[in-house]
């Protein structure tokens, strides 16, 4: 069962939802967040990205960096930039990306549900980007930013949210650095709250799509929370995080591509051949290349694109990691071929989300910085879920998801 509840959100007034929203903490560096608040004291990148208020060069681990991301968020609720609700309701948040949009529910879901699997994940963590993210709420005593929950399709869930998309909405607003659209309703009916949260207890599991390090940081201070006090009766608000839950047939997963510093001494032909072993190598010329199905590559290399297709035998289809394309790669063509053992720690590779196009790719490795690209058919969701149904973990930068959550539309107080 996925136990889930209505929260009281802090929010923006309507007339300052695009001043105080941005981008995730984690898909920007601090000279970027520098550079998009500027002359704004409203962005809630004070909060989630606080450097930018100390000297260029301030390491942002800093406990003076924390402190400053609790005196903003204090001081935004006292200026009336985050307002908190009166009541307990649930959130529809819907994004829009290149003409198709996404419904996600916003809930609060139960710390005991990811400490005992009923939440699963297909990532591991660090317990750096962990202890990070844990400082961040300790201080703030909230889940400023939510994580990216999938659930299993549930049409009666579909009319809820329909209902509520039919109504105008509280917030429309189109981010103006990537074009996509934000759209937020209010959930306020007891009995719709009542069956959401009935209709989510129905269900075996949720699954993490993104924010692995996020969740375990919210999940891990609810745990702390609950040992620290010594009147714990478990429906403290600290037993909840934020979550935005997104039925699994509305999400895509687009791929994720690696870059390459050299060919591990091999000569452009010497890797072309070893390569032959365990794929069909076809040479497609100088205009962009994209796979065509699994187990289907594209490889970028002295300025041509190249089709890999892997030979049977070299993958299997029953063995939900092993099928993985970016197992079949990881294995037979960075492990085996250019010595990359670790894709965590080796510096002679790195990776590039999808949403950049595979004109990112041609552009590192004529530029000289990189030697080879390699680009993969994305994961699917089916996939994603079976993995974490069995337990399995993915391996490192596997998926990509994109349209991003916006943060600052909601944030959930643990008290």
């Amino acid at each position: 069962m996925a136990k889930i509840k209505p929260f009281k959100g802090i929010r923006p007034p309507k007339d300052l939802i695009k001043d105080v929203a941005s981008r995730p903490y984690d898909v920007l560096n601090s000279e970027e967040a520098r550079e998009e608040a500027k002359g704004n004291e409203k962005s809630l990148y004070h909060i989630i990205k606080p450097e930018i208020d100390f000297p260029r060069g301030t390491d942002e681990h800093d406990p003076a960096v924390y402190e400053k991301a609790a005196e903003n968020f204090q001081k935004f609720q006292d200026k009336g930039w985050l307002v908190q609700d009166q009541q307990e309701q649930y959130y529809v948040y819907a994004q829009t990306m290149n003409g198709r949009t996404q419904y996600g529910l916003v809930v609060c879901a139960y710390v005991d549900d990811y400490l005992k699997g009923n939440i699963k994940k297909h990532e591991l963590t660090r317990r750096d980007k962990e202890e990070d993210r844990m400082k961040h709420v300790r201080v703030n005593n909230a889940n400023i930013e939510p994580v990216f929950f999938a659930y299993p399709d549930n049409a009666e869930l579909d009319v809820i949210v329909k209902k509520y998309t039919a109504k105008t909405p509280e917030y429309d607003f189109v981010a103006e650095l990537d074009g996509f659209g934000h759209t937020f309703w209010i959930i306020d009916d007891k009995n719709d709250i009542a069956r959401i949260t009935e209709l989510f207890e129905a269900m075996p599991s949720l699954y993490i799509a993104d924010g692995h390090h996020r969740s375990a940081a919210a999940a891990l201070v609810g745990a702390e929370k609950a040992k620290q006090n010594p009147n714990h009766r478990g429906d403290e608000e600290y037993n909840y995080f934020m979550a935005v839950c997104f039925p699994a047939n509305q999400l895509t997963i687009i791929d994720y591509n690696r870059v390459v510093k050299d060919l591990n001494g091999l000569t452009e032909e010497e890797f072309l051949n070893k390569l032959k072993a365990n794929f069909i190598v076809e040479e497609k010329g100088t205009e962009i290349y994209k796979p065509t199905a699994l187990h289907n590559f594209s490889l970028y290399l002295g300025g041509k694109w190249y089709s890999l297709t892997a030979k049977p035998g070299t993958y299997d289809d029953n063995d939900p990691i092993g099928v993985l394309d970016v197992t079949i790669s990881s294995n037979l063509i960075l492990d085996e071929v250019l010595g990359i053992k670790d894709l965590r720690s080796d510096k002679r590779i790195d990776f590039v989300g999808g949403i950049r196009g595979l004109g990112e790719l041609k552009r590192r490795v004529d530029s000289g910085e990189m030697k080879v690209a390699l680009a993969l058919y994305p994961v699917t969701m089916k996939q994603l879920m079976d993995i974490a149904d069995t337990g399995n973990i993915m391996p490192p930068k596997t998926t990509w998801f994109e349209p991003k959550l916006r943060s600052g539309l909601v944030i959930h107080k643990l008290v």
